[in-house]
């Protein structure tokens, strides 16, 4: 999901470029976003720009080009029951990126793919409004709670049974349970699946892998995004927890 800054800067972005053909200099958006430094906004852009959101014009000042913009939040509920016809041909399951197998085709619901999520060294994990995932019912619980699933990339949780390529189903969720696995903003900045462990005025975010560190914050640095209620996992042949 795009963080709020990155949101904040593709808007201020879109909206100059409108109004007056050019976009604000580095300065005026270290200003609007309440940065320190415009290094914050070298990280900003270049991440808006490897994930398709802007493109900057190479030996020319001010250059950028919005591609898009974030849209809306998109409502999404149960999605229609499936039935099979004669032929044995399921219909009625929503389009998605990924159809997990379910013995129960008839209980099933739609839930927004927000793309990808780090267990190892951290990444962004960005939004995409346009693309779901189907999932069973079960999965989601039927609490009206909103759900979203991330596919995982690394190896820091394999111990937990959760391996590069998985997709995690997170429910939002600013105050899970202690030792649940979380997704955590780190700084408003980066992005990563671990487990979480409260420690007096710190927060603990322990990988499930003897090879990573556990990473100790302030608790003012880490915002809990949700917290992982299942996991779906496509196979991939020679691929091993």
């Amino acid at each position: 999901m795009l963080t709020k800054r990155q949101r904040d800067l593709l808007i201020l972005l879109d909206e100059r470029l409108r109004v007056d053909g050019i976009s604000p200099s580095f300065d005026e958006m270290r200003e609007s976003l309440g940065l320190r430094s415009k290094s914050g906004v070298h990280r900003l852009l270049g991440s808006l720009q490897e994930r398709g959101f802007i493109r900057r014009l190479p030996h020319r000042a001010r250059a950028i080009e919005v591609l898009r913009v974030p849209p809306k939040p998109v409502d999404v509920g149960f999605a229609p029951r499936a039935r099979r016809t004669a032929t044995n041909k399921v219909e009625g399951v929503p389009a998605g990126i990924l159809k997990a197998q379910s013995p129960q085709l008839d209980e099933r619901c739609r839930i927004p793919f927000y793309g990808r999520i780090a267990a190892g060294a951290r990444i962004e994990a960005i939004a995409d409004e346009t693309e779901f995932i189907d999932v069973d019912s079960s999965m989601v619980g039927g609490t009206g709670s909103k759900h979203y699933a991330l596919e995982v990339v690394g190896d820091s949780m394999v111990e937990a049974g959760i391996v590069d390529g998985d997709i995690a189903v997170i429910r939002e969720d600013a105050a899970p349970p202690n030792g649940s696995i979380v997704v955590a903003l780190i700084d408003n900045e980066e992005t990563t699946l671990k487990r979480l462990r409260r420690k007096g005025n710190s927060i603990a975010l322990e990988a499930a892998n003897s090879a990573y560190k556990t990473q100790l914050y302030g608790v003012a640095r880490v915002a809990i995004q949700g917290r992982m209620v299942a996991m779906i996992r496509r196979y991939q042949e020679g691929k091993r927890p």
